[in-house]
């Protein structure tokens, strides 16, 4: 039947049914023949540059789908994509986290960034970077690795029909699962971070911020900010892959005509960065006061959550730093979908959502 449905996205971007159909039966009568290999190599130069448009179906990749090469794959792409985009936002994260910590002095986004310029100069925004950098790539290599491994692992034990009837349930048990794992590599790195952005002449970076942390509050303070670590990552990465899951479904579903596998490469990508900036949003949303904790117990020697909640109020709990903090969480969650999809594309693996949870367990 013709498909009558009006297209949201302009045609241009996405590939006809035809030539993905064509293309599709010249690469299986190809991996069919006896040399596969050189059929594979053929089939790419006969079908030309359109086929560099198209993502590759998991079975052209040497990766096979659900085993330990995937989730390696998924892992390292995980590296790149936090490690890389945390790290890249580190001015933002700055002022946000200065803002948190001492409101009276980092009134607002503008003078903050000001008052940086001033007392620290160009390179003080980049305060923190390494930690930042080896931290949330060892967060982003167990979050998606893992949530990868979850996913798959919750809907073999649901089955199908029920994995697929509630696949937000395993899209959340999965996040959730994997981000638990993901903030014991972090919450270090994330501690000696906060204190060497935060308090003036600290130190000068990681390599000597973390052993006087160590000397002045021991390995086990290095861990003081685990449960608000959890509170604020744990719904922030349930959040962030449900909604982004669902978003990527309904795009597919009602903006664009074509199914997902006939859509161009630089469209699947426009679509896994669109669906990550909108869960962004809401992941920023819903772990904001969680975030205002940690930089206060990181920042202050024996800080509690009721210190934090006296001095900060709980509206200031909820609101301080938050309009800086959606426009850094969204930028991040869509820059980091996309890179981590730009990678799995590299690799010949298909990009993010658009489906079931996992295919029937064979």
């Amino acid at each position: 039947m013709e498909n009558t449905r009006q297209s949201l996205i302009p045609t241009f971007l996405y590939s006809s049914s035809s030539t993905s159909k064509g293309m599709g039966k010249n690469l299986m009568k190809d991996m069919n023949s006896p040399v596969q290999s050189d059929s594979i190599s053929s089939a790419s130069s006969t079908a030309g540059i359109k086929r560099d448009f198209f993502i590759p179906a998991p079975k052209e990749s040497s990766i096979k789908m659900f085993s330990p090469a995937y989730y390696a794959a998924c892992t390292a792409g995980g590296i790149l994509s936090c490690g890389l985009t945390h790290t890249a936002l580190t001015p933002l994260d700055l002022v946000k986290c200065n803002m948190q910590i001492d409101p009276s002095k980092y009134k607002s986004i503008s003078s903050g960034f000001g008052i940086l310029l001033r007392e620290q100069g160009v390179k003080g925004f980049f305060k923190g970077w390494v930690p930042t950098l080896i931290g949330y790539s060892a967060q982003g290599a167990c979050k998606m690795g893992f949530y990868e491994f979850f996913k798959k692992y919750y809907s073999d034990i649901a089955g199908p029909e029920i994995a697929a009837k509630y696949k937000t349930l395993i899209y959340l048990a999965g996040s959730a699962s994997a981000e638990f794992i993901a903030d014991i590599a972090l919450c270090p790195f994330e501690a000696v971070k906060v204190r060497v952005q935060t308090q003036p002449g600290f130190a000068r970076g990681f390599s000597d911020g973390l052993p006087k942390f160590v000397r002045a509050e021991g390995v086990a303070g290095l861990y003081k900010g685990i449960i608000p670590l959890w509170g604020r990552q744990i719904p922030y990465t349930m959040m962030k892959f449900a909604t982004f899951e669902n978003i990527v479904e309904q795009i597919y579903k009602h903006a664009i005509p074509t199914p997902k596998d006939e859509c161009s490469t630089n469209l699947q990508l426009g679509v896994s960065f669109a669906g990550g900036y909108v869960a962004g949003i809401f992941c920023a949303l819903v772990s904001h006061p969680a975030d205002n904790l940690v930089s206060f117990l990181n920042n202050a020697k024996g800080a509690t959550v009721s210190d934090a909640v006296n001095k900060l109020g709980l509206w200031g709990l909820f609101t301080r730093g938050l309009p800086l903090r959606i426009v850094m969480i969204g930028t991040l969650t869509g820059a980091q979908w996309g890179i981590y999809d730009s990678f799995k594309v590299f690799v010949g693996l298909p990009t993010t959502g658009g489906g079931s949870p996992a295919p029937a367990k064979n």
